[in-house]
């Protein structure tokens, strides 16, 4: 767990993301973050929640249809 601090940066607040936290996120300075609120959380994300949502539909289609799609394959 890491603790981060919400900081003055001009008129506006932000919160500096240490380099470990973008390497977990796979982002870097200019990259857009996607914040989603979750009944666990808020989960941030470099992905549109739409494309993890549809992500996550195609990989159950892959392991139910797995035999089909290899026999597809050939």
């Amino acid at each position: 767990m890491m603790t981060l601090e919400i900081k003055a940066i001009g008129d506006s607040v932000g919160v500096i993301l240490p380099p470990e936290v973008l390497t977990l996120l796979r982002a870097k300075e200019g990259d857009r973050l996607h914040l989603t609120e979750m009944p666990e959380g808020i989960l941030l994300s470099t992905q549109r929640p739409e494309s993890t949502r549809q992500m996550q539909v195609a990989e159950q289609i892959m392991d139910e249809d797995c035999e089909v799609l290899r026999e597809l394959a050939r």
